[in-house]
């Protein structure tokens, strides 16, 4: 009997459940598409939780009937979600209101008072408009401020991996790994903040509503009858906590050392390493806990990311999508193609991606920006335009990695469904100039679940091994010189310039059309 592992990877638009062998290949794989997010109001982003736990048990009993699939062989599970996604439940554990997922961007003026002497070490470290964006993002302020018969009815507020660990074992309980998100979280010490840290004054969030906390690899409990009659799953295996998903894809890309960068082409792109040492990639944004124990990811995100390329497919690509029912075939291939027909650095045209606005790097004023149109751009350039672009923003986010590390980045991952293009692959090589390899599976952040689980079970002797056993790199792309001294030029003379040069002008914008508020 071959041991598996069951992991189980809830992300924006689908839930899959995945096992793999110890050696990190799929033995079988089960997808169940989501139902998209709703919007009440403009801006917000809701999910009813109980589709989420619907689609998990769709996705886990569709395995059971595969060739090849042993439940005798299933050793352990664990869970890996999108980040920030929460969760309010009554003290039955049953959903009070639909889930408020990480696209919604609704914000609230009505905070909880921060006590004065914080205030001014705030203002003093020029950290005060920060804060006072934490505290408006944060949907639990917004839920005690608006659904106050909510918020006192809130028995817990979990996050999605929390709310379906509770599912799967009945144990109020989750990963140190997953707690990303506006809650009070002690980023350093892995671990709910002490009881005298200003973020419990921040947010209108009480003690009792946390789940227990455990680090990845460790236990949360075993899977319940119910859940084993719901999913199939069966009775009594070890639930395992893993981390966020895009934790586990940073060691499911086999990116262990601080030296390999790993790139996710995802809805959000980001740019992590993994290391031992607590330091901000970004003054005052804490590093994310990696799926590691006692580690850190640091980070650097473009909150839109590969959603751009979605945008342009549904805004200006519905010729390719017809041609794609046409001759059977995958849009994204019709832009790959498209995109493989304009020279490298798209013929002066270079996009700046801040569709959405960040919190510090780039600003809240920041927009996104198109230069360098001429008659001779097409649909086509537009398009490798917004390759390089989020290419060019996650170069800024190593040398900003690099520089507060004093460690090189000299080899990349990349995973996310932009890593299926062969042309965002090989620009990036480009833009970066480094070998970048796509890892052997496409389901990272899954592998990097299974892994966790691995170690906790002690069926590797621990992450070094288990990483080392469970990952390996598939095609590499090599930087081609002369496309890669094009691109260096464009990087550093140009878009390391732009948006300095049009902060000034997003300012405006946002003063004279209220959008995006910066207050």
């Amino acid at each position: 009997m071959n041991p598996t592992i069951l992991a189980i990877d809830n992300g924006t638009q689908s839930v899959r459940a995945l096992l793999f062998d110890l050696q990190g290949n799929i033995v079988a794989k089960s997808q169940v598409m989501l139902e998209a997010y709703f919007s009440d109001q403009p801006g917000w982003a809701e999910h009813d939780p109980e589709d989420y736990w619907a689609s998990l048990c769709k996705a886990c009993r569709g395995l059971w009937g595969q060739p090849g699939v042993d439940k005798a062989a299933v050793q352990g599970v664990a869970v890996t979600t999108q980040r920030g996604t929460v969760v309010n439940l009554d003290r039955d554990g049953r959903p009070l209101r639909p889930a408020i997922t990480w696209l919604d961007q609704r914000r609230t003026d009505v905070v909880p008072p921060i006590a004065w002497w914080w205030q001014a070490a705030f203002r003093l470290a020029r950290f005060g408009g920060t804060i006072d964006y934490f505290r408006g993002e944060a949907e639990i302020n917004w839920i005690k401020a608006h659904q106050p018969e909510v918020w006192a009815a809130t028995d817990k507020f979990l996050l999605l991996s929390g709310y379906l660990n509770w599912r799967l074992c009945g144990r109020f309980a989750d990963s140190s790994g997953s707690q990303v998100a506006y809650l009070p979280f002690d980023y350093k010490r892995r671990r709910w903040a002490a009881r005298r840290d200003w973020k419990w004054q921040a947010l209108a969030v009480e003690p009792h509503m946390l789940p227990e906390l455990a680090e990845p690899g460790e236990r949360l409990g075993e899977i319940s009858a119910q859940a084993t009659l719901d999913t199939g799953i069966p009775q009594g295996l070890p639930l395992l906590a893993a981390a966020a998903d895009k934790a586990c894809e940073v060691i499911g890309a086999g990116c262990r050392e601080p030296h390999v960068g790993c790139l996710s082409y995802g809805t959000t792109a980001t740019i992590n390493t993994t290391s031992t040492r607590y330091l901000e990639a970004t003054p005052f944004i804490p590093p994310y806990p990696a799926a590691i124990p006692g580690a850190y990811s640091n980070e650097v995100q473009v909150f839109r990311g590969y959603w751009m390329v979605n945008w342009f497919k549904e805004q200006f690509g519905h010729p390719e999508q017809l041609r794609a029912l046409l001759e059977d075939v995958a849009p994204e291939q019709l832009f790959d193609r498209m995109a493989m027909g304009v020279p490298p650095g798209s013929m002066g045209l270079m996009l700046q991606p801040y569709w959405t606005p960040g919190i510090r790097m780039p600003g809240r004023e920041a927009k996104g920006g198109i230069i360098g149109f001429g008659d001779v751009h097409t649909r086509a350039h537009v398009y490798r335009a917004i390759l390089e672009g989020l290419a060019y923003a996650l170069r800024e986010g190593k040398e900003r990695i690099e520089k507060r590390s004093g460690v090189a980045i000299t080899e990349l991952r990349v995973s996310g469904g932009g890593s299926q293009s062969d042309c965002a692959m090989q620009l990036t090589a480009d833009i970066f100039g480094l070998p970048t390899a796509r890892p052997h599976v496409y389901e990272t952040s899954g592998l990097g679940a299974a892994i966790d689980a691995a170690v906790g079970l002690g069926l590797h002797r621990d992450f070094d091994a288990a990483v080392a056993a469970m990952t390996r790199v598939g095609r590499v792309f090599e930087p081609v010189p002369a496309h890669r001294q094009v691109y260096d030029k464009l990087y550093r003379q140009v878009y390391r310039r732009m948006y300095r040069q049009l902060q000034p002008l997003y300012r405006d914008i946002a003063e004279i059309t209220g959008y995006p508020r910066v207050t």
